[in-house]
Order: structure tokens, then sequence, then C-alpha cells
């Protein structure tokens, strides 16, 4: 398969669009996927290019204050970071809007990596059509990260803003862990290593284990990569790619 990669930006926001170069205008399945923290689109071009070639139009965004969008990091733990996740849940609709607009995608999937993946996480809190997700190596509870980024910041006598928890007061909206109802029986694939000291795997299994039982978190598939970091290799990009296809074709 032939694929085009178009460089564009939908309301600013600066976009790789990667399609099979036959079906350029077709309405096909869309797949917005995001990166990871200090990263850029281009660095999960190879993840766009096995989406693309099971037939989806990929759409890699540029979070806030990254790749083209470049910005200084401020001074205040982790605010760029968080900041960031807020700016791609903020522009998610005009992503999705564009694509259904110009009659070019039929159902939306949503995925990425690290930081990409705690924005998927917090997409599926507030945005029911999205038919399935896939979280790699990221986070379902932005409350429980920032929790910890506090208690590493006291233990290494950094000082943060005394309203600190206020001013990220918008996570326990878009807390996972919080409101897993919200999933509603949604295909959620989930990886994370066991290795992972940036994003540590305990907090995803314990949102796996309290909810993958229930009605609301039957879809959840959880992978754990043995002696794994943080980095994802290419088998499991295979199976990002082949977990979006079975559910394209059960909710097509």
């Amino acid at each position: 398969m032939k694929f085009k990669i178009v460089k564009r930006k939908i309301k600013d926001i600066p976009v790789l669009e990667i399609v099979d170069r036959t079906r350029e205008y077709d309405k096909l399945p869309l797949v917005i996927y995001y990166h990871g923290w200090q990263t850029s689109k281009e660095l999960v071009l190879t993840q766009g290019r096995k989406l693309a070639n099971q037939g989806f139009r990929v759409c890699l965004p540029d979070a806030p204050n990254h790749g083209e969008r470049h910005q200084a990091i401020s001074p205040v733990i982790s605010l760029t970071f968080w900041n960031s996740i807020q700016g791609n849940l903020a522009e998610y609709e005009y992503l999705r809007d564009y694509y259904l607009y110009h009659g070019l995608s039929s159902q939306v999937f949503v995925g990425g990596v690290s930081m990409g993946g705690i924005t998927t996480c917090a997409l599926l809190t507030h945005h029911p059509e999205i038919i399935a997700a896939a979280c790699i190596m990221g986070e379902p509870s932005p409350v429980h990260f920032r929790m910890r980024t506090i208690k590493r910041a006291a233990e290494r006598e950094i000082k943060l803003p005394s309203d600190y928890t206020d001013l990220l007061s918008w996570q326990e909206h878009y807390d996972l862990a919080r409101n897993p109802e919200t999933l509603a029986g949604r295909p959620l694939y989930m990886w994370h290593g066991t290795e992972d000291y940036k994003i540590p795997i305990e907090s995803v299994q314990s949102f796996v284990e309290k909810n993958q039982e229930e009605v609301y978190g039957a879809g959840i598939q959880f992978e754990i990569g043995q002696k794994e970091g943080h980095l994802v290799q290419i088998p499991v990009m295979e199976k990002v790619a082949n977990f979006f296809v079975k559910n394209i074709t059960l909710n097509a």
C-alpha cells in the first residue's frame, strides 16, 4: 500500500495526516493519535503508518508546546506537561469536526503514547462518540500522577505554588479512574512495561483490577510488557493497529 502523508494545519494545530493514496477522499474510520512528552507528531509516524495500512485515516497532531509549537518549559514543575495535555483535550473537537465536516471520517478512534496515553484516557471521560481507544504507557488517573509529582517535589525540596492543586483542578473531571463508568463498555487497549519508571505500572494495574470485571469496564484489554521500560517496540504498535481493526469490524 502506498501512503500519502499530508502536512496541514487545522485551526492552527499542526498535524500530519496519513492515508491510503488511492482512498484520500473516501470516508474512512479516523484515528487521532497523540505523541508523548517533549517529542512530536513525527515520532509517532511509524504507528501512524501501521494504522493507515489497516485502512484508517490517521491524524497525528503536535500537542501544544511541542513540535512546531515548541515553547520553553515553565519553571513550575510539570505545569507545561499538564498544560499540553489540557490543550490536547480542548483541541480534540477541532480535529474531530474537521474530518466530519469534510466527509472524510466515519467513526472516531483515539490513541496515544505516554502523555498521549494520558490524553486518551481523559478524552474517554467526555466523548462517548469515541468507538475505541488505546493507551500505551499512559495513566488513567491524572490526579494520582499529580499527587505523585507533589510527593516527589516535597522529597526534593522543590517549591510548588501554594495553589498548585487548584490550578490543576480540571483533572478531577477528566480522571478515568474516578469516572470509570464513562467507559460504558467501550474497548480500551492498555499496554505498560513493568520497568517503566517515568509512569509506573502500579496505577494502571489498579485501574484494570478495579474495573475490568464491571459491565462498563468489560472492554478493557490489558497487556504487560515484562521487563519493558518506557519505550514502545514495533510488536506493540502492530497490536494497537490490530486492536483498532478488530473494533471497527465489530462496530461498522
